[in-house]
């Protein structure tokens, strides 16, 4: 099922997807590695990423394909109208990527991410590249400024100053869990891996709903409405998507002095 196929929690049918928040989670391709960075060694592809994160401590973007990508739909008035996370449950990574450039198509919406100039982006558009898959109007409207809205970008003044502790941090000024939701070793199973990145998007959409009080385009109390019925919306879909219930017993009432 296409992102742009998803059902969406009762609301107007005529309700427009404006904003897209996206997350994703790779691997490494090790037989890329070992064919472009240690030709004629004949390594393995496990051992290629080993002797490569041995090396440089990571593997660079262009050497991953996605494993999970999570993507919420916002409405112009920024409530949050439901979630995906892309050809689930099989989680084969050219289906992937194809539903993700599908949807972008399908919804013209703005993209949201954190850090995604920096990875998620790159990583889709080069796994566009390799399944040679059309991505037409997202290059044709790319723009630093007026193209998707990168909040790593907007916290730390394009780069000018960093940001200790990430989305964690962001996420937990505000009372929503960040990491605490990750009780799965590294890597773990297909399914977890999904589950962190999911929670990962819904993060990512309660910062962005704060920095959109602070633009001026929600006020205090829209931006509250927003979040009582996105949570409303979580709890609805806890049943179903059961990861749901551990986000919501670690959201609390931070207060931040």
């Amino acid at each position: 099922m296409t992102l742009a196929k998803t059902n969406t929690r009762a609301t107007d049918a005529g309700t427009r997807t404006a904003f897209l928040v996206v997350t994703s989670v790779s691997s490494p391709d090790g037989r890329l590695l070992a064919s472009v960075k240690f030709p004629g060694e004949n390594l393995s592809p496990e051992d290629a990423i080993k002797r490569a994160r041995a090396e440089s401590g990571s593997v660079p973007v262009g050497f991953q394909v996605p494993e999970s990508v999570c993507v919420l739909r916002v409405a112009p008035d920024f409530a949050l109208l439901n979630f995906k996370c892309l050809d689930e449950p099989h989680f084969r990574p050219r289906e992937i990527v194809n539903q993700f450039w599908f949807g972008a198509a399908h919804y013209k919406a703005r993209l949201v991410t954190f850090n995604g100039r920096g990875f998620d982006l790159p990583l889709l558009e080069l796994a566009a590249f390799r399944y040679g898959i059309q991505a037409r109007d997202y290059y044709l409207a790319r723009d630093r400024y007026r193209g998707p809205i990168d909040l790593t970008d907007w916290f730390t003044n394009f780069g000018a100053c960093p940001l200790a502790g990430g989305l964690d941090v962001l996420a937990k000024l505000l009372g929503k869990p960040g990491k605490a939701t990750d009780r799965s070793p590294v890597g773990g199973t297909i399914q977890e891996i999904n589950d962190r990145c999911l929670c990962d998007a819904l993060d990512t959409y309660f910062v962005f709903l704060r920095t959109r009080v602070m633009t001026g385009d929600l006020s205090a109390e829209q931006e509250a409405e927003r979040v009582a019925n996105a949570k409303a919306l979580l709890r609805d879909k806890a049943t179903e998507v059961p990861v749901l219930r551990r986000y919501l017993d670690n959201w609390t009432d931070f207060a931040s002095g």
